[in-house]
């Protein structure tokens, strides 16, 4: 079952990373690098910010910080627990994708889909009482992640586990979040 599975996951990567042509290639390596997104997380901060006010807006930040690096360590030992080569580093469909850029670090799960998710999720909590559109946050994670695929990065069964992972995480945290307002910051 298992090797079905992954059979099917390294058919379904192929197929999508094969989709990709050179000259689009740049947009997706901008598109993969997190710096990039600074405007948006900008922006989002300056919507906390005039929506919550600057003593939540900085136990936001402090909340996040503690999500990525929850998120972050949990990933770094599911890839050297799991092992899995990334299928730029696969022998077997080597010859046959598109490498745009490669790693040698492993791929189960992507660290890219899991702290996007995770960072999504819980600022979503946090400003869906205050947009209506709130959902569209979660575009971010999903155009994010996807670029690993496309650079030979990752397999969709690590983007998924990825963004499962970070989604359960960033919701978590927001519980705690959410808790702590509500005993120790109540307005």
């Amino acid at each position: 079952m298992l090797e079905k599975l992954l059979s099917l996951d390294v058919q379904l990567f192929v197929y999508l990373n094969g989709l990709g042509s050179e000259s689009y290639d740049g947009l997706w390596l901008f598109i993969t690098k997190q710096t990039h997104w600074t405007p948006l997380f900008l922006v989002l901060l300056y919507i906390i910010y005039k929506k919550i006010g600057g003593r939540q807006t900085l136990q936001v930040l402090l909340f996040i910080a503690v999500l990525l690096l929850i998120t972050d360590q949990c990933t770094n030992l599911f890839k050297y627990g799991f092992q899995r080569l990334r299928p730029c580093n696969n022998p077997d469909i080597h010859s046959i994708i598109r490498i745009v850029k490669s790693s040698k670090s492993f791929s189960f799960f992507s660290g890219h889909a899991a702290n996007s998710m995770a960072v999504a999720m819980f600022i979503y909590h946090i400003i869906k009482p205050y947009f209506k559109y709130a959902f569209l946050l979660f575009l971010w994670p999903l155009i994010f992640a996807y670029s690993r695929i496309y650079l030979g990065l990752h397999y969709p069964l690590d983007i998924l586990c990825g963004y499962l992972f970070g989604a359960m995480t960033g919701l978590f945290i927001y519980k705690i979040y959410q808790y702590t307002q509500i005993k120790y910051f109540p307005l």
